[in-house]
């Protein structure tokens, strides 16, 4: 494909549109806003319960170490498990928004993005009077630790696409790959609906240290030795498919739409953020004042 993708208008949200539900490691109820936002102002969490608000543009500069969660800060506030609402406004193409929220950590809901993309539909999509400008990536960038690994080369199509290789060893989880370009058709069908999944020694050791001690089997996948428990999964490598919900999330950290390929092997949010960090410093050589 060429290297430069075809130009679009920057897009943003028709209105403004709420999301609720509760916090999964907090435990706390949060209501989410999605606002318009003009032109060139990226992706932007506002913690409205503060006086005055504090905003936090969703930029991988922004993001600090958490366990299991994508967690960002500015001037010691903070806002937490933002990978989901980032993952749909990414892959639904929105490029400016207004993330207002009323309590540090936003809602797990069924602990897939599907709320997120059901609020973004609602709200409808609209153009802003820019052109949205990508990073296209026109070498293999790479970054691995302790046997993980991810990487991002040259486009296969007009946008992202994500390779990734799940391996949880021998048990219900297993091994499970999938390979999909990051379309918003794609992401509505095919990842939106994937939900957050965790081993039963892993729920444990969270309760423990005081997350999400109101947090059920239910409310997101637990697997137990024999399979999931108390729950049903969506697809037979839902485990995976929300693996590439999250890492379209952390991607978006670049603050610009990525072209590339991505693929990657047992990566987490750690690595994901590396990545971006990677694919920036290389725009940044080839063109200082593209980033």
């Amino acid at each position: 494909m060429s290297s430069s993708p075809r130009p679009r208008p920057q897009r943003t949200l028709g209105r403004a549109v709420a999301v609720t539900g509760r916090g999964y490691w907090s435990g706390t109820l949060v209501a989410v806003t999605l606002e318009p936002a003009a032109a060139d102002t990226g992706v932007v969490f506002v913690r409205g319960d503060l006086v005055p608000p504090a905003l936090i543009p969703a930029r991988v500069a922004m993001r600090v170490d958490a366990v299991q969660r994508t967690v960002l800060a500015r001037g010691g506030v903070e806002v937490q498990m933002v990978e989901h609402a980032l993952s749909a406004l990414a892959a639904l193409g929105v490029d400016n928004c207004r993330v207002h929220a009323d309590a540090a950590e936003l809602p797990g809901m069924d602990g897939s993005a599907a709320g997120f993309v059901a609020a973004i539909d609602s709200a409808g999509i609209v153009d802003c009077d820019a052109t949205c400008v990508p990073i296209v990536v026109g070498e293999t960038i790479r970054v691995e630790a302790g046997g993980s690994w991810i990487e991002a080369g040259p486009p296969r199509h007009d946008g992202l696409s994500i390779d990734y290789e799940l391996d949880y060893g021998p048990g219900p989880i297993g091994r499970q790959r999938l390979d999909i370009d990051i379309t918003p058709a794609a992401y509505r069908t095919e990842l939106a609906a994937a939900r957050t999944f965790l081993t039963l020694d892993e729920a444990h050791r969270l309760q423990a240290a005081g997350l999400g001690r109101e947090v059920s089997p239910r409310d997101l996948v637990v697997f137990g030795p024999d399979g999931p428990i108390d729950n049903l999964l969506r697809w037979p490598d839902e485990c995976v498919r929300h693996k590439v919900l999250d890492a379209v999330g952390d991607l978006a950290l670049a603050g610009r739409p990525l072209v590339a390929h991505v693929r990657a092997s047992r990566s987490g949010h750690r690595l994901n953020a590396a990545l971006v960090e990677e694919v920036l410093a290389a725009a940044a050589r080839r063109d200082p004042l593209s980033v």
